[in-house]
């Protein structure tokens, strides 16, 4: 009985042995950037819940308006002013691009930004490129478009505590304003409608710098580590990540209670639903690296805190987050592969403002 019980070990051991080494061959650097040097319908199937609707990663897109932009260039100017002028605030003193600069990769860099007379905003200010992609805006869903958007903040008394409605008077007091919207608009004419639309025009242009993933898919294929390869593996297998960061900027486009809400109702207050309690807008990972702090509230300071909650699993209602449990090794090929997709921001020539 005891001599059997033995050899059953044996004979575990040696399959669970076997079965580990195929295991470690299948996930080889070697056989990986085999897999991965062919073009991104050939890669090996990514772990997806059923029903969810993914698409495959893909190079940096560029923006709608790229091919317009000469047409549109008197239009793009104007909403750069505006978007760079703290006189569209109440205090004189708050811009746009007071919470999105572009040398931060178009965020600001702190946890949560300061408001008219120094309030705390109650979310972080996450980047504004690739604004256009989302279908809704905010990290609670509640706008519905970019000039939608844009009379938030301005309307807002807790951060540029401006009303878009007075916001023509004063700018028509600017004598360089006229000039600019008639070139943008054919007539002088200024209307709230006008601002919004001008300020999301620019908002429109504005993209990331491509990383070295997209030059790894554009045929580079040294341009990847081993160890980033594998976080590429790690990050559409293991990690499930796929399940809400996919397609070419790495966001589904939805709302989701990802477990770390932390009292923020999210949708809820814009739908009344209760199974929306807590969703938040999937953010693009696209240079995430370089626009902390991250979460919602930016409560995390450094990316690999993120992934290990993730790992662990967080307590929430929603079936695509789930305990990922992965090994040390592969939190830090995941975090590799991250500062793949990661660039630093494109020159950008701030705009002289009208007088």
């Amino acid at each position: 009985m005891r001599k059997g019980f033995v050899i059953l070990l044996l004979i575990t051991g040696s399959i669970l042995s076997v079965s580990f080494m195929k295991q470690n061959q299948m996930n080889s650097p070697a056989r990986l950037r085999k897999l991965y040097s062919q073009t991104p319908d050939k890669w090996p199937a990514p772990t997806i819940d059923a029903g969810v609707e993914w698409i495959e990663l893909g190079i940096l897109p560029e923006s709608p308006l790229e091919k317009y932009k000469d047409s549109l260039r008197h239009t793009i100017e104007l909403g750069k002013s505006l978007f760079f002028d703290t006189r569209l605030s109440g205090s004189g003193k708050i811009s746009c691009a007071s919470c999105h600069q572009p040398e931060l990769n178009w965020t600001d860099g702190i946890q949560r930004s300061f408001g008219h007379d120094s309030t705390i905003n109650k979310r972080n200010s996450p980047t504004i490129q690739h604004t256009w992609f989302y279908k809704k805006l905010f990290w609670d869903g509640r706008a519905r478009d970019l000039e939608d958007q844009a009379f938030g903040p301005i309307n807002s008394e807790s951060e540029m505590h401006g009303e878009m409605r007075e916001l023509p008077f004063k700018l028509r007091q600017i004598k360089g304003y006229a000039a600019l919207f008639d070139s943008a608009y054919g007539d002088p004419r200024i209307d709230p409608d006008r601002i919004a639309h001008a300020i999301a025009i620019f908002e429109k242009t504005i993209v990331s710098r491509k990383s070295r993933f997209d030059e790894f898919l554009a045929g580079k294929k040294n341009s990847l580590s081993n160890s980033e390869l594998t976080g590429l593996h790690v990050f559409r297998t293991k990690a499930r990540c796929m399940n809400c960061h996919h397609g070419p900027l790495f966001s589904d486009n939805q709302l989701h209670n990802n477990g770390f809400a932390d009292g923020d109702e999210g949708y809820y207050k814009v739908s009344h639903q209760e199974e929306d309690r807590g969703k938040l807008k999937t953010p693009s990972l696209r240079d995430v690296m370089k626009t902390g702090p991250w979460m919602h509230n930016g409560s995390s300071k450094h990316v690999i805190d993120i992934i290990e909650l993730y790992s662990k699993g967080p307590n929430t209602p929603d079936k695509l987050v789930k305990p990922l449990i992965l090994s040390a090794k592969e939190k830090d090929a995941l975090l590799a592969f991250l500062k793949t997709i990661s660039a630093p921001p494109l020159e950008f020539k701030k705009p002289v403002l009208p007088d």
